[in-house]
């Protein structure tokens, strides 16, 4: 009973959160849209904000879930406090504030992480400062999942790639997402006191539901079997493929009528041959590579291209001009979802399959 007031209690402030697109309300919630919520919650503990932004575009929704499912909370082979360490770094990585709190604050809810002066591991990863991660290979699969595109060869079992790549890969899409849509912190503007006893306390709340041990696979269900694509062979004939692999192409078949084939072809190059250095400090960098599009795809282009490359730049005016070009809440989720998977996607394709130094 307990756990069910507190699901429900923070469902209002999970939606507060969303900025840009009105989601769902869980008790006007219907077929897909209601399937996935009832998971989030019971797996999840609440409805996570990440996810719930999607659920204007109900495929799309499931496709989050699925992706975040089978890394992060369904039990594998790696400790949850490794996955959430690759969580919180990527995180740090792409300058996403909200997901480095929240996982940041869950890694330090697990406990078990001490560093050089008694500093927790935790608070430094959270922080970005990997030389101070006293556990050296808790530093080093750090280290590999700061890189910015996951070319290193990876510091732990090969065994263990569909996993942690699995997280990593699922996070850079996340981080992508959280950043358009969400709120810089979960947390209100608080004095810096104040600010840390609420991510303690976030992290106790969050590491307490993270200690449930969640059977795998049970969201697959969600959407349809399909191929899985060669840039996820690296995940093997495994669940995280599958997740993967159907995720993939429920948000392709979303945006197939609203991301314009031009500004998918330039996004999908610019991608392949992209080291992940921020492209610009502004936006203008969009203009440039957009030169020569016709006028009624530049907004569309200006979205995607800074979504998948620098989420962070995203603000008011690129979205009013995307709005003027399809004004649905479900396309404009759609289109962002596709920028942030293929980004992901082109990260995690060139993972060093089968190589570890470990």
């Amino acid at each position: 009973m307990t756990a069910l007031l507190t699901t429900r209690a923070t469902r209002r402030a999970a939606l507060a959160h969303v900025r840009y697109v009105t989601p769902t309300d869980p008790t006007n919630a219907t077929g897909l849209v209601k399937q996935v919520y009832r998971q989030v919650e019971r797996d999840f503990g609440m409805l996570a904000p990440p996810i719930a932004l999607h659920s204007p575009a109900p495929d799309v929704l499931a496709a989050a879930w699925i992706m975040l499912r089978e890394t992060l909370l369904a039990s594998g082979t790696v400790t949850r406090v490794t996955k959430e360490a690759v969580a919180a770094a990527v995180s740090a990585a792409n300058a996403c504030p909200y997901c480095v709190d929240i996982h940041g604050a869950t890694l330090t809810g697990l406990g078990g992480l001490s560093g050089p002066d008694g500093r927790h591991d935790a608070a430094a990863i959270a922080a970005d400062r990997i030389d101070d991660v006293g556990d050296p290979q808790l530093r080093s699969i750090v280290r590999w999942a700061r890189s910015p595109v996951l070319d290193a060869a990876v510091p732990f079992p090969a065994a263990q790639l569909p996993e942690l790549g699995g997280v990593a890969v699922v996070f850079h899409y996340i981080n992508r997402m959280v950043s358009v849509f969400l709120q810089r912190s979960p947390l209100p503007p608080l004095p810096g006191p104040a600010r840390r006893t609420a991510l303690w306390m976030a992290g106790r709340v969050m590491s307490s539901i993270a200690q449930h041990s969640l059977s795998p696979s049970t969201a697959l269900e969600l959407l349809p079997r399909t191929s899985v694509p060669p840039d996820i062979a690296w995940a093997g004939p495994t669940r995280i493929a599958e997740a993967l692999a159907r995720a993939s192409a429920a948000i392709e078949s979303a945006a197939a009528s609203v991301v314009p084939e031009r500004i998918r072809d330039i996004a999908q190059s610019r991608l392949s041959e992209w080291d992940g250095t921020p492209p610009g400090l502004s936006a203008s960098w969009v203009d440039t590579v957009l030169a020569g599009v016709p006028d009624d795809e530049l907004a569309p282009g200006r979205l995607v291209l800074l979504t998948a490359q620098s989420a962070y730049q995203v603000g008011d005016a690129v979205i009013a001009d995307f709005r003027r070009f399809d004004p649905l809440d479900t396309s404009l989720v759609a289109a962002a979802s596709w920028a942030a998977i293929t980004a992901a996607r082109s990260i995690g394709a060139r993972l060093p399959t089968g190589r570890s130094s470990a």
